[in-house]
């Protein structure tokens, strides 16, 4: 493999902050630029620890340790007698290494500590197994991943003082084959035929935010103003404090669909200050909060606003997303953190592909409000999924 300088390499080695966000569509070159970059890093720096991450090692074996192999070997810098296949570590001469493992391995996540980090994919490896590698790194963090839906790195590192965030696209690998180019630009032509590749063209060839694979709620539309027509039902709270916000959804009837406007999104809030901000904002309508906080219901009550409990039971998750599914869903423009989350709330996987039928990703704070608020409107109890108190 002869490495080429593209236009993704150059930009990579522009970016100087500990952690290091690439997003990119398919074919952009930027797992191999961050693992040039990591070998030219090793070879001129003595005594480098490079760990390179993915969620298995057959994941592994087929994309960036055969990249980094094809690399080596492409600049005649491969020594076989340096390569410990068991391990997966490759040791230079100058006392630096770079190894491979994969998230699926306890032990190395809460193993040594390391120089560098790379996570290959990395929205396919929990925030939890992020942050156990992050906190043994000492020096800079790389992650790579097609950005087919939100989670983690959008809303934890993306904006941070000390994260560098940048988009590549198939046209900043210069090394591409014209015909893999033009198979990828079939997919811009095809777009105006269908949702699925209008979204495939977004996610991959322009490298930016969609929505294609296992999302939980897929097919709700935007609105940008709530119709004149349209009738205020109720509002579904959702508890928060410190960790997770407080959110408030307001739920609409227009014809036969419903409407969701995010009017609460906030951190920090005591009890008396969404009593303040209900007033503040004429939110008369029932008010459906989740059970768990009846201390909270009760004090809300007392300060004379008509809010209900909303008890869950067995698979109630679930069952609100199904029936936020069964019917026609319009967002508001503005209700910004709703539609994040919707965009990266997924259905988790086992380690075959297998849909678990486990929501995972952006923690639902606004879902979980607009849920209480379809369902107790719409008073189904579906065999006793939820109960009204």
């Amino acid at each position: 493999m002869q490495l080429t300088k593209t236009s993704a390499l150059n930009k990579l080695r522009e970016l100087h902050k500990r952690v290091r966000i690439i997003r990119g569509g398919s074919s952009a070159g930027k797992t191999i630029a961050i693992i040039a970059i990591l070998i030219d890093y090793a070879i001129r720096h003595k005594g480098k620890e490079i760990s390179i991450v993915a969620e298995s090692i057959p994941h592994l074996r087929r994309g960036a340790l055969k990249d980094f192999l094809n690399i080596l070997k492409g600049l005649n810098r491969y020594d076989d007698r340096k390569f410990n296949k068991s391990t997966l570590k490759y040791e230079f001469s100058n006392g630096s290494y770079i190894e491979f493992f994969s998230t699926d391995q306890p032990d190395k996540l809460r193993g040594a500590r390391r120089t560098d980090l790379f996570i290959n994919e990395c929205n396919n490896v929990s925030f939890d197994s992020y942050q156990q590698l992050a906190v043994r790194t000492s020096g800079n963090i790389w992650l790579d991943y097609n950005p087919a839906n939100l989670f983690w790195v959008d809303k934890e590192l993306i904006g941070q003082q000390d994260a560098n965030f940048i988009t590549l696209t198939y046209k900043d690998n210069d090394s591409l084959p014209e015909s893999i180019i033009k198979e990828i630009e079939k997919a811009q032509v095809k777009a105006k035929t269908s949702t699925y590749w209008a979204n495939w063209w977004k996610v991959y060839g322009l490298g930016k935010i969609g929505s294609l694979e296992g999302v939980c709620i897929p097919d709700w539309k935007p609105i940008d103003n709530i119709p004149q027509e349209a009738r205020l039902l109720c509002a579904g709270l959702d508890f928060g404090y410190s960790v997770d916000p407080s959110t408030i959804i307001r739920l609409y009837k227009w014809n036969d669909a419903y409407i969701f406007d995010e009017v609460l999104y906030r951190k920090g809030m005591l009890n008396r200050d969404l009593s303040y901000f209900i007033k503040q904002n004429n939110i008369q309508e029932h008010i459906y909060a989740d059970s768990a906080e009846p201390k909270s219901i009760q004090e809300l009550r007392n300060y004379g606003h008509r809010i209900f409990p909303v008890t869950k039971g067995k698979d109630s998750i679930v069952y609100g997303i199904n029936l936020i599914n069964q019917n026609e869903i319009y967002v508001t423009s503005k209700s910004k953190n709703l539609i994040k989350e919707l965009q990266g709330y997924v259905w988790d996987k086992d380690k075959e592909g297998n849909n678990l039928q486990k929501p995972t990703g952006l923690h639902p704070d606004c879902i979980d409000a607009a849920r209480y608020a379809l369902m107790m409107q719409l008073k189904n109890p579906n065999k006793g999924k939820y109960i009204i108190q």
